[in-house]
């Protein structure tokens, strides 16, 4: 898997939104926001399906498109690649976070999820 430019990420979360088989039409409006051309777009579309991101299918005169690539893969894949550039560990993301002054709920929240993710076990 390859990281995505912002620009297709957008894109690929109008798919991911919209689901499979989406017209060229719906992802236009889902990504009128943006002000992007419809040339644009398609250019965009183009870079996904080259890199094995989406599926086009054709039917009748307009294309559709359907997600090749599950969001949640992607962002695991995304977290890891910015915490591993950025971090190099998750303690030392945890502790850029801590510094920066995490809200007690947050902490709460996190020790929560550790918890759960070491089978409910503090240590």
């Amino acid at each position: 898997m390859k990281r995505l430019p912002d620009t297709e990420l957008e894109v690929m979360k109008a798919l991911w939104a919209t689901g499979p088989d989406t017209p060229r039409a719906l992802l236009e409006e889902r990504l009128a926001d943006f002000g992007w051309a419809a040339n644009t777009i398609n250019t965009y579309l183009s870079r996904l399906a080259d890199k094995g991101f989406v599926a086009v299918r054709r039917e009748g005169k307009s294309n559709l498109y359907t997600p090749l690539v599950d969001q949640e893969a992607y962002q695991a894949f995304d977290s890891r690649a910015v915490l591993d550039r950025l971090y190099g560990s998750p303690r030392n993301f945890v502790a850029a976070l801590a510094r920066e002054g995490m809200r007690r709920g947050e902490l709460e929240e996190l020790q929560a999820l550790l918890d759960q993710l070491n089978g409910g076990q503090a240590k």
